[in-house]
């Protein structure tokens, strides 16, 4: 056969195969199609994504089949799942920034908003404030400092009790009984409720310093119970994947165990431990239970973590919608709490960037 038999614009290599704008075509029959499917019920663009999901996948499969085959079509039609799976995983994700977005913003353009406190905040405004100049409907400042105290706090106790256990489990451990419990009992913590840990940490301390006793250490000692697990399991599977050969070439150089830890081992697997430290302070970063046992909640500014109670963001977030300081018009007190909901996402989105930052900076130079 020669090329003139083919058809025009269709060589022999592309005969059997899809032309280029085959997705496209699909997609716009499945828009239009989808649109008139849920014009009838009434249309909603939730109905129309739906539908033209689902169009878009029988049309683009059956024109595959007709024209590649059934093979080529059962691939495009594992395509069009696993795409469609991750738009259905994605969907919630983008409401819900959405969301925080459109509420949230307003509030963080609020006047006094990062500089103020709940102090005197009764009504819709702040009655001192509005005569000392300034209408100030409350901000979230002392929130702000402590949902960073009791966070830094509970860091600092965790990170070395995770990362040295994380050590030991790999480096010295070897399967012992004590290793083995050790992993049962990070395992159980790891799925305890957040509420179990802020009471333990009330009862220990009510025990040692007295009852009553609620402070942001507590808070903190709360929130390490929930962040230590978390750090121990990430830790102890990047200590896992360093080489054996590093540590060998260490030993043979006459370098003692700990220090190999301390200058090969862990500066290899940094990275993983920083992002998995990460992960434990945005896992209890928004935690609400333990913190509303553990330090309770307040409108001033405590700058000390050992005395007092604190606010944190997600108690000040609690607090607004469930008790309004104006219960006629409880519009401000919603602002506020969707003002403090969007920082405390971007709380955690910056911490994720501090984790890449760190992962970067410490990874070990592969170049030459």
């Amino acid at each position: 056969m020669t090329t003139t038999d083919v058809a025009p614009g269709r060589s022999k290599l592309t005969r059997g195969r899809l032309p280029g704008f085959a997705p496209w075509v699909s997609l716009a029959v499945a828009l239009v199609l989808g649109a008139a499917a849920v014009a009838v019920p009434g249309f909603t663009p939730f109905g129309w994504g739906i539908a033209s999901a689902i169009i878009f996948a029988i049309v683009y499969v059956a024109w595959s089949r007709a024209v590649e085959g059934g093979r080529k079509a059962a691939d495009k039609l594992a395509t069009c799942l696993v795409v469609g799976a991750f738009l259905v995983a994605l969907l919630p994700l983008v409401s819900v920034i959405w969301t925080v977005l459109v509420a949230g913003i307003p509030g963080l353009l609020t006047p006094g908003f990062f500089t103020t406190s709940m102090n005197g905040v009764t009504g819709v405004f702040d009655n001192r404030a509005v005569e000392e100049g300034g209408p100030v409907i409350g901000g979230i400042y002392h929130a702000l400092l402590g949902t960073l105290m009791i966070t830094l706090l509970a860091t600092l106790i965790s990170v070395p009790v995770g990362l040295l256990t994380s050590i030991y489990l790999v480096e010295y451990g070897q399967d012992k009984p004590l290793a083995r419990a050790i992993t049962f009992f990070v395992d159980v913590m790891t799925g305890i409720p957040s509420i179990v840990a802020g009471l333990f940490a009330a009862a220990f301390f009510f025990l040692v310093v007295g009852p009553g006793t609620k402070t942001g250490f507590v808070a903190a000692v709360a929130l390490s119970v929930l962040m230590i697990p978390v750090v121990v399991r990430s830790s102890e599977e990047m200590l896992k994947i360093v080489p054996n050969e590093l540590r060998e070439a260490s030993y043979a150089l006459g370098v003692r165990k700990w220090r190999t830890i301390l200058k090969v081992v862990i500066p290899t697997a940094i990275s993983g431990i920083a992002s998995g430290v990460t992960l434990a302070i945005a896992r209890v970063i928004g935690e609400t239970a333990p913190i509303l046992v553990t330090a309770g909640f307040a409108t001033t500014i405590n700058n000390s973590p050992f005395a007092g109670w604190m606010a944190s963001l997600p108690t000040f977030i609690y607090t607004q919608i469930l008790n309004p300081t104006s219960p006629s018009n409880p519009a401000p007190s919603d602002q506020r709490a969707w003002g403090a909901a969007l920082v405390l996402i971007i709380l955690v989105m910056l911490l994720n960037l501090v984790a890449r930052i760190v992962a970067k900076a410490f990874a070990p130079k592969t170049g030459r």
